[in-house]
């Protein structure tokens, strides 16, 4: 993933566990530049959120990961796979929050800024594929926690398969299967963004 030695962000990583909030502060200097690239490759394919930045996206990821309680990241790979969730998380949470104040449900309205969220068309393409891999993920949490930590985290093959602790022909596998339920689950428009390995 990167040249920074994992045994320091493991370190780091440990005394965050213990209490020391700055540990956090230290440990994102380190992976900052993995962190762009997860944000970049997840915003990559959402054309309206241009300016939307990987920056801007990093920096939301870390303030909701300073407020995550008693975490526990094995290492840097985990903590990477951790910050990737929670940008696919914001990404959903803005759609879905598009999504209710378009069809009018009656929830309170957070205000957002167009130009940060997808289009309606794919905002709706992604609070269902995000309903979809929910529902993978009921059935198979291994093949949802692969297609999560590949096609939304940005990682690569070996380090889906590091992170998630199988080998990489395993990942491979479940990758295959899960875009398969995918395709079934959704069409293959909405799954054109997952691609084979």
């Amino acid at each position: 993933m990167s040249q920074t030695p994992s045994a320091d962000v493991t370190g780091l990583l440990r005394q965050w566990e213990r209490g020391d909030h700055d540990a956090l502060n230290r440990i994102v200097p380190l992976v900052y530049a993995e962190l762009r690239k997860i944000a970049r490759r997840r915003l990559d394919g959402e054309r309206s959120a241009r300016s939307l930045t990987p920056t801007a996206l990093v920096h939301d990821a870390y303030f909701k990961l300073m407020d995550i309680r008693q975490a526990r990241f094995r290492d840097r790979a985990h903590f990477l796979a951790m910050a990737s969730r929670v940008m696919r998380r914001l990404l959903i949470d803005r759609a879905r929050a598009r999504r209710a104040a378009r069809r009018g449900s009656g929830a309170e309205v957070v205000e957002w800024d167009d130009d940060l969220v997808a289009s309606d068309a794919q905002a709706d393409a992604l609070t269902d594929l995000d309903d979809a891999l929910t529902r993978l993920a009921a059935i198979d949490p291994r093949q949802g926690q692969i297609v999560e930590q590949r096609y939304f985290g940005g990682l690569t093959l070996e380090e889906t398969a590091e992170v998630i602790g199988v080998s990489l022909a395993t990942v491979k596998r479940e990758l295959r299967f899960a875009h398969a339920w995918l395709a079934a689950a959704l069409g293959p428009a909405t799954t054109a963004t997952v691609r084979q390995p």
